[in-house]
Parts: structure tokens; sequence; C-alpha cells
């Protein structure tokens, strides 16, 4: 029996749409055991150890700890601290991004490999790197002691802590807003400089609201690490730069894992209503010309 076919509203004969095949149904099975086992298992049970206590009875204490003054003193640092960094990023990755995109491309392979280099090395190891660069005798105390300067102590500061997130971060911003702006069209640029825009004009009138939605990929993936970041402020921090990824790892070993699934919680859901607000008023703006 052959099956009829749908006309369309223009009179165009269509064919009625297929049933997926078993294949097709269950193609995505792979991904959906492997999302609940490595996702929501452990988010349910991050869940569970934050409502409960040692015993396994509820209790809001847990939750209630995060508000006082000893954790949100913490936590506001944390914010701090990341926001800085990812300003940083954002004035340093934006203009090379933009150098990278309007060069060769056998350049942009170049610098792109140049980029990428160092992320190839271990996280500790380039942590390591930047300790040996910011202390009291390392290079660049020893630069500057040659013209009389100094030494300037940077390791154990908020400083060095931001140099450190600086430099471990900076290629996820670069990335992002550099696929945007090698996809722009020349053609607008042209015509904005036609239309009488100065090089200023046309970064703020056409290449930046154009590469929008790269600048937000890349603030995204700076500011989420950088406010959970914990191996930085051990290593390049001290005292006063405990963040909030330090004592949730302070609390995982000391084996309190109620305390750490609930600051875990609590911190995960106030980036994520923060990423849903910055979504939102993004929407639709990457691909718009500012007046």
């Amino acid at each position: 029996m052959t099956k009829k076919n749908v006309i369309s509203e223009n009179g165009i004969r269509r064919n009625p749409p297929q049933k997926k095949g078993l294949l097709q149904r269950y193609a995505a099975a792979p991904h959906i055991v492997w999302s609940v086992l490595f996702i929501i298992a452990p988010l349910i049970f991050v869940a569970y150890y934050s409502f409960t206590d040692a015993d396994g009875v509820f209790t809001l204490a847990n939750i209630s700890a995060f508000f006082t003054e000893k954790y949100l003193i913490i936590f506001f640092r944390s914010v701090k601290l990341a926001l800085i960094a990812t300003a940083i990023c954002l004035l340093l990755g934006y203009p090379i991004a933009y150098f990278i995109s309007r060069s060769k491309p056998k350049t942009q392979k170049v610098l792109i490999l140049l980029l990428m280099l160092p992320m190839w090395m271990n996280f500790l190891i380039r942590t390591y790197a930047i300790m040996v660069l910011v202390q009291d005798t390392g290079i660049i105390n020893s630069f500057l002691g040659k013209f009389g300067i100094g030494p300037i102590h940077i390791l154990g500061t908020e400083g060095a802590v931001i140099i450190g997130m600086v430099y471990d971060y900076l290629p996820f911003m670069i990335l992002p807003i550099y696929s945007v702006m090698s996809k722009l069209d020349n053609r607008l640029i042209e015509a904005a400089s036609d239309l009488g825009c100065n090089g200023f004009g046309v970064l703020r009138k056409v290449i930046f609201p154009l590469s929008l939605s790269g600048v937000i990929s890349g603030v995204t993936m700076v500011l989420v690490p950088s406010i959970s970041t914990f191996y930085i402020s051990q290593k390049l921090g001290g005292v006063d730069t405990l963040l909030i990824g330090d004592v949730i790892e302070q609390q995982y070993t000391a084996s309190n894992y109620n305390m750490t699934a609930s600051l875990s919680l609590i911190l995960m859901l106030i980036l994520l209503v923060g990423l849903a607000i910055v979504n939102h008023y993004s929407d639709g703006d990457g691909g718009g010309m500012m007046p």
C-alpha cells in the first residue's frame, strides 16, 4: 500500500514525514546514558548531601552557612578577582583576536598555534612558571632591578592571583572572539568607511556589535573558571586571598562532604543565574548594528 502525498498550501505535493527508524531513535542512547551517569546522577548526590547532615538527616544548616559573613567575604573576593581578570582578558584578547583575524591565512595558523602551545602544557606547570616570574627574585624583579626599581613584592598578593588567571585563561577569551571575527564580511567594514566612519566608529558600530556573541562566549569561558579556581590562589596568593574554590577544596579534604556539596551547589546556581541573565540580554544582539 502506497502512502498518500500531502498537498501543501501552495499546491505542491509533498511526501508525509517519515517516522524515525529504530537506529535513528536510539542513536542518542549513549549520550543519554552518559548524561545520566556523569551529569544528572552527580547533581542528585550533590543536592542530597547539601540538604542533609552527616547522619543523613534533612537540614538547611549547610545552605544557611554560606550566607554568613565568613563565606560571603570569600565569595565576593572571588567574584571581584574573577571580574578583574575577565576584564583584563577582554582588553588584551579583543585586539589580539582582531589582529589574528585580519592576518593572512598562513599567519593566522601560526599565531593560533603559538596561542595554543602553552595550553598543551600541564596546568600546574604553567602556574609554577608564573611563580618563577613574579617572585621577589624572579625574572620580572631581576629585570626591574637593572633600572634601579624594586624588588616589587607580587607573589602572595591578589595581583599575583589575577596575573595567574589572565595567563591561564586568556586563550579562552581570544579563541571565541577570533572565531567570530574571522567570519566577518569585509564589505561591511569597507561600507562603513566609505560612509564616513573613522576607525573608532567602524569598531563601535560594525565590528564590536557583530563580534558580541564571541565576546559573551569569551567572558563566560573566563569568568566561570576564574570564580571557582583554587590552585592558582593557593600557589600565587597568600592567606588573605582565600577564594571560594579554596574553601570547597578544604572542606572536601576534611571529609566534610555536606558542606562541600552545599557550597558547590550554591556556587553553581549563582553562576547559572548569572549566565542566564547575560544570555537573555544578549540574544539577538550579536548580529545587529548599533545605532
